[in-house]
């Protein structure tokens, strides 16, 4: 089902939609009882008519049971939390004057970062500016040029990385988690990859013949059962399926550990984001909010540094051709800004494609097209991020 509007408005319309699918599914499945109860009747009445009369009342509850819409609440939904395996101490992450370059390429200079126990910080910036090299260098997967990355008392890092390219492509599914967790019983194993709606001969499925949600389900799996109290996760919500998505933010929002996350999901991070950082090639600033706090410190920056003397002033209102003037570039704004927001809009309903694409089954096994479904969507998230920024610059000008 296509639904138009940002995420928000689809949430709030998804769940009119299935209110209205919760009601007429209670409806139906009164009637195919009161229907059953019919059909045994005549049954058991025996007669000839009675029968001619059970068959086609069975007609009718068959058309019906065809027709039944479950509605989501009845369908079976990741079932899992994060717990900690130890408490960490207060100060989590310290890091100082981190840079990186690769070649000529500098991608940042001058990250300074102080993450506390318990905070929900998201990492968001341009595509290309460094966010996934940030993590590895975090994981220490990567080392800096400069700087220094420092972990505090009894923090266990857990790292969900959105290729999820430390899934072994050649193993199953069972043997993916099992080789991870080697202590635990094979029952143990399965129940867990059950919670994660991977059941029967499904956990046989080869890493490499399965979907990108397939696959990030089983590095949540992974990331759940290590335990960290301290949660790196680099896009988490890409692959998901979007009651997939909802519990993973319900998840994390009772998580009692402390988390990083890299996203472009605004929804999502509004949900949980304790703080933003944002990441430049000049250096990484902390805002202590969700998404729409910082968008309106950076509209307050824009309103300051237009009201700055330094500035060349404005013409006077009372000049007809500086009022002639004025009206025309406010026009000609809110132009700009009716379009920035049809492309906001238009690239939502885009990634949602591709989103659905990657979810699918012929996608699962073809990795190239798995991966050129990715670089997809990265660029139409980075399109889209470009968008936002537009439009920020728009609303400041108000």
């Amino acid at each position: 089902m296509c639904y138009k509007g940002n995420y928000s408005e689809f949430i709030k319309k998804k769940e009119q939609v299935q209110e209205a699918v919760i009601n007429k599914y209670k409806n139906d499945l009164k009637e195919i009882d009161r229907i059953q109860g019919i059909i045994d009747q005549q049954k058991r009445w025996g007669r000839e008519h009675n029968f001619v009369t059970a068959e086609s009342k069975q007609k009718q509850l068959d058309k019906i049971k065809e027709q039944l819409v479950t509605p989501d609440s009845e369908l079976e939904t990741l079932n899992f939390s994060f717990t900690p395996n130890r408490v960490s101490g207060n100060d989590v992450l310290m890091c100082s004057n981190l840079s990186k370059a690769f070649g000529e390429k500098r991608l940042f200079e001058n990250v300074s970062l102080h993450i506390r126990k318990g905070e929900r910080i998201f990492l968001i910036g341009h595509n290309g500016c460094g966010k996934t090299t940030l993590f590895k260098i975090l994981t220490g997967e990567y080392s800096s040029d400069s700087g220094e990355v420092r972990l505090g008392t009894n923090v266990d890092v857990g790292y969900f990385d959105q290729m999820q390219s430390n899934l072994s492509l050649d193993k199953t599914i069972l043997d993916e988690v099992w080789d991870a967790f080697p202590t635990m019983t094979q029952t143990q194993v399965r129940t867990a990859l059950g919670r994660f709606l991977f059941k029967g001969d499904e956990v046989f499925k080869l890493i490499g013949k399965s979907s990108g949600g397939e696959r990030a389900r089983v590095s949540l799996l992974k990331l759940m059962l290590a335990g960290g109290n301290f949660l790196l996760l680099d896009e988490p919500t890409n692959h998901l399926d979007t009651s997939s998505r909802e519990q993973l933010e319900k998840t994390l929002l009772d998580y009692d550990g402390t988390m990083l996350i890299i996203s472009h999901d605004r929804y999502f991070i509004n949900k949980l984001a304790t703080g933003i950082i944002a990441l430049t090639s000049q250096g990484a600033e902390l805002y202590n909010g969700n998404f729409d706090y910082y968008l309106e410190k950076k509209k307050q920056v824009s309103t300051a540094q237009s009201l700055s003397p330094v500035k060349e002033e404005k013409p006077a209102l009372n000049d007809y051709k500086a009022q002639k003037l004025m009206q025309s570039l406010e026009r000609k704004r809110k132009t700009q800004l009716k379009k920035a927001e049809e492309e906001i809009e238009r690239l939502d309903s885009e990634i949602e494609n591709v989103q659905a694409l990657l979810q699918s089954d012929e996608t699962a096994s073809d990795y190239e097209r798995l991966m050129e479904l990715t670089g997809q969507l990265e660029d139409l998230q980075q399109q889209q991020q470009k968008a936002y920024e537009q439009w920020e610059e728009l609303m400041a000008d108000e």
